[in-house]
């Protein structure tokens, strides 16, 4: 899977980009009709909640993925997202098997 990340207001270090990747990697088992996918991570101000945001944005045959979730670590917002895009390629597998019957 082609993965691109984009760290929007920091410089994401090679730890973070290695982690990221690993984690795509990981997630593109379940999702084999995947063409790529779009990595966001961002700062935001919100210090409750946690300051760290990640988009996900999977590309799919006929429609995109797209999962996000704010957290304090952006290992943690990444894990989040993709637990939630693995819920939504369950979905859109089970859509796509219904249609082609």
């Amino acid at each position: 899977m082609n993965v691109q990340i984009q760290s929007v207001k920091f410089d994401a270090d090679k730890r973070l980009v290695e982690f990221v990747n690993a984690k795509m990697a990981k997630l593109d088992r379940f999702a084999e009709r995947s063409t790529g996918a779009d990595v966001i991570l961002k700062l935001d101000k919100d210090h409750e909640k946690g300051n760290k945001i990640a988009t996900i944005t999977l590309r799919m045959p006929g429609e995109d993925l797209v999962a996000s979730h704010q957290a304090k670590t952006f290992e943690e917002a990444v894990d989040e997202a993709i637990d939630a895009l693995k819920h939504q390629l369950d979905k859109f597998k089970a859509k796509v098997e219904k249609a082609e019957k």
